[in-house]
């Protein structure tokens, strides 16, 4: 198993606001909306070097989306910035009807994803905007590991022509990819090459993902961990690839096990290569109010679960 060391832990969220700075000095086309939550969102640089370049909606995230759509009619690169559940749920007829249907350029940028939310409870702590914003036709769906690569995929998404569902999250995390990485829309990320399962992850839990690695490999199995970072497109042939070679695979995520990432792999194994898959998510469930550690512990989203299915699944796994 190879080692990942890392120096720092940092919040993903701060990795965008880093990213939408540096595309305000670079590309004079990008502009931010945001919806009272600028310093949540990690923009306060953004909105001190090109307030003119910003717009302040208030609490209106349905007016919000709205407008995005209409600033791509002027060549304009809109960045939308709320929490996820405001970024989905609550607007996705707007997403739907003015963004995804006419394939705006617009950049859904969403923070506080997923359980770890933490303390904000069940109406905040959205594990069903993947599979929301990726049934939408048009429309790219990207879950980032570490600030770096939310970082890089900032970037990358400007240059990209077409909807974006860019999401993130609040608490500190493991900053291991590379700070030079060229973030590729669509393309995997091999962590770990192995011969036994493969490990198919996305967002937080691609750390856990390679801890899971490190005590597997003392059991002696030898993992494939792929950092699944852009759910739609997904990487098809990587998966089939890595799949085809172990013959049994675990998806791990944070997010609801309908609809997710899991779902997407079920989908593309189911047609092209049936074979024996466990999924680590949260299983058709709420969440509650807790430290992001104490709910992904009580809702099995860390390594001691990916652990447990890949025992499980390697045991269904065909000789």
């Amino acid at each position: 198993m190879k080692d990942f060391p890392y120096t720092e832990s940092k919040d993903t969220r701060s990795g965008f606001g880093a990213g939408l700075h540096e595309l305000g000095k670079t590309n004079p086309n990008v502009v931010a909306l945001c919806a009272d939550l600028i310093g949540s969102l990690k923009m306060d640089a953004f909105v001190k070097d090109f307030p003119q370049r910003f717009f302040q909606v208030g609490i209106a995230e349905a007016n919000m989306m709205g407008l995005a759509a209409g600033l791509t009619i002027g060549g304009k690169i809109p960045f939308t910035g709320t929490f996820a559940n405001f970024s989905t749920g609550r607007v996705y007829d707007q997403i739907r009807q003015s963004i995804a249907y006419s394939g705006k350029n617009v950049k859904i940028c969403a923070s506080h994803a997923g359980l770890t939310l933490g303390e904000d409870g069940a109406t905040h702590q959205i594990l069903e905007d993947i599979g929301l914003m990726k049934m939408l036709p048009h429309m790219c769906v990207i879950n980032p590991c570490d600030y770096n690569q939310t970082k890089a995929a900032t970037l990358a998404i400007a240059d990209y022509e077409g909807p974006v569902y860019l999401r993130f999250g609040r608490p500190v995390v493991p900053n291991f990819t590379p700070a030079d990485q060229q973030f590729e829309i669509g393309k995997g990320v091999l962590l770990n090459e192995g011969a036994d399962v493969s490990i198919f992850a996305t967002g937080h839990l691609v750390w856990k993902a390679i801890l899971a690695g490190k005590l597997l490999a003392d059991k002696g199995i030898n993992a494939e961990i792929i950092n699944i970072h852009t759910i739609k497109p997904l990487d098809a042939r990587m998966i089939l690839e890595s799949a085809r070679k172990t013959r049994c695979v675990v998806t791990a995520e944070e997010h609801q096990m309908n609809g997710g990432l899991g779902d997407s792999i079920a989908q593309l194994l189911a047609r092209e290569e049936p074979l024996p898959l466990e999924m680590v998510a949260v299983n058709d469930s709420f969440g509650e109010s807790g430290t992001p550690d104490q709910l992904m512990e009580k809702y099995g989203l860390n390594e001691k679960a990916i652990v447990a299915a890949v025992e499980k699944v390697m045991a269904r796994k065909a000789k």
